[in-house]
């Protein structure tokens, strides 16, 4: 008798059909009665029932393989989809971080004059650096674009320029730092590119 395990992930119609076909493969003369059953009346018919039951049994066996297979997809996919849960969790963290991250540095970038003004410019920059090293625990880190060969997948360019001492399609100048996550972009660099 077909049992449906748990691993196997079938329907109890499945199931029902599935044990309809082998009761129909095992027909018994009764033995009491002494009546004949459909395959002993005649040798046509018999062979007719027979291919009709092969062909029922192969049916059965194909939908167990299909829904066999449809389960081991949906496991895998599953898994991968758990692994990539697991791997960009800090996703969207980072995503709503990065904005203050700009902030910060556009903060840095003022040079202070008093001395009040430099201690509070000390503070930031110690706050900048957490938050950077916090970031790059979870697998976030800044791109380094200026003087690569522009990359439309790491790069939005929003400049074009004509510079010397820089090749065509290069990058020129950095206008918003990009970051990547492990290794994916979760925010390409806003760039100048050499025309």
């Amino acid at each position: 008798m077909f049992v449906a395990d748990k691993e196997n992930n079938v329907s109890p119609e499945e199931q029902e059909e599935v044990e309809t076909v082998e009761a129909e493969e095992v027909k018994i003369v009764d033995s009491d009665s002494g009546e004949q059953t459909e395959e002993e009346a005649s040798p046509e018919s018999s062979e007719a029932a027979d291919s009709e039951l092969e062909k029922k049994v192969q049916e059965a066996q194909d939908r167990v393989l299909r829904i066999q297979a449809d389960y081991d997809n949906f496991r895998r996919r599953t898994r991968q989809e758990k692994e990539a849960a697991a791997k960009y969790k800090s996703q969207q963290l980072a995503e709503s971080l990065l904005p203050a991250l700009d902030n910060f540095e556009r903060a840095l970038n003022m040079e202070p004059e008093s001395e009040e003004a430099k201690n509070l410019y000390q503070g930031m920059k110690m706050v900048h650096q957490q938050m950077l090293e916090a970031l790059r625990s979870e697998g976030v880190e800044p791109m380094e674009v200026k003087g690569q060969e522009f990359d439309p997948h790491l790069h939005e360019a929003v400049m074009q320029v004509e510079e010397e001492g820089f090749d065509s399609n290069v990058v020129v100048e950095e206008l918003q730092k990009g970051y990547m996550l492990k290794d994916k972009v979760i925010r390409p660099a806003m760039v100048k590119v050499n025309g």
